[in-house]
Formats: structure tokens, C-alpha cells, sequence
């Protein structure tokens, strides 16, 4: 889920922080639904971005659901997929044992956030936009992309199915 992008930080500042209220809120409410269901939660970003606060609580629910095996939600926070992309190269660099001579895709998809993780077969973009917004980049590259002009606070289970049985009919 795209939570909160990297370029959301240029928001006013009443704004961001109404919104990292808002995610330490559900953090701390749906914890023990995490849990319940074996969910285990995982985020990818620049999560030392976020403040304080707010890193402590996702901290603590990441470690208190580590165990769940029924599912992963990931979270993108203070995310972007050119700055994902911008910091797998700075990491090849740092490292001095890649030579560019060797630098091929998987090198630079070992250096993701995202990189225990599959890439996804679905993307579901909400509000009708027809545009990526800078999320996955690297990874959608064999996504199929699923439209909705459902709002993202709006999009629940039933739009979910709709998106799933629109995928499972593709060839």
C-alpha cells in the first residue's frame, strides 16, 4: 500500500503531521487485527524520514506481528520509486565489490527495498488516475494495472474482487 510518498514531505506542514498522527493512529488500532489475522507487517522507504514518534510505533507493530504467516501488508512510507531506485545505486556504489561491468537487472533489484519480496502481478491504481505516481517503478515493469475510480479511503473488499476477477480474466 502507498501510504504516504516521498514528495509528500513538500506539504504544508499542518498537513504532514495530521497525516503521521493519522498513521501512528492506525498503527496502534489495528495492531491486534494484524495479529488476529497472522498478518505480518513490513515497510519499505526512507522510514528515517518519519518522525520519531511515529518510527517507534511502526517499529513495534513490524516486531509484534513478525510471526503472522497468512499474510504481509507492506507499507510505503516517505516513499518513491526514483529514490528507491536513486538509493539501490548509491548502496551499489558504497559497497565497491559490484563492477560496473556486472551491474544487470538483478543486481539493482537486490538492492530495493523491496527485494525479499516478488515483484507485484498487479497494480491497482485508485481515483482514475492513469499514471504510476512514482510507485514501483522498477518493480511494476510486468504489472498488470487495474484502474478504479474508487478514492483510495473509499476502496474496499468488494473493489478488490473486482480488481482480482478483472485480472484472473486476462490473458
Amino acid at each position: 500500500l502507498f501510504a504516504f510518498s516521498a514528495q509528500n514531505w513538500k506539504r504544508p506542514k499542518s498537513e504532514v503531521n495530521a497525516l503521521m498522527e493519522l498513521l501512528k493512529h492506525y498503527l496502534l488500532k489495528e495492531r491486534d487485527k494484524l495479529i488476529e489475522n497472522s498478518t505480518r507487517l513490513n515497510a519499505i522507504g526512507r522510514l528515517e524520514e518519519l518522525p520519531k514518534a511515529v518510527s517507534d510505533v511502526l517499529r513495534e507493530t513490524i516486531e509484534m506481528t513478525k510471526h503472522g504467516s497468512d499474510m504481509t501488508l507492506t507499507l510505503a512510507l516517505s516513499y518513491g520509486g526514483r529514490e528507491e531506485i536513486v538509493d539501490a545505486v548509491k548502496k551499489i556504489l558504497a559497497g565497491g565489490k559490484v563492477s560496473p561491468e556486472s551491474v544487470d537487472p538483478s543486481t539493482i533489484s537486490q538492492f530495493l527495498y523491496t527485494a525479499d519480496m516478488p515483484e507485484p502481478d498487479l497494480l491497482i491504481r485508485t481515483s482514475g488516475e492513469m499514471r504510476l505516481s512514482n510507485f514501483m517503478l522498477w518493480q511494476s515493469a510486468y504489472a498488470e494495472i487495474y484502474v478504479t475510480r474508487t478514492l483510495w479511503p473509499n476502496f474496499r473488499r468488494r473493489h478488490l474482487v473486482k480488481a482480482i476477477l478483472n485480472y484472473q480474466s486476462r490473458e
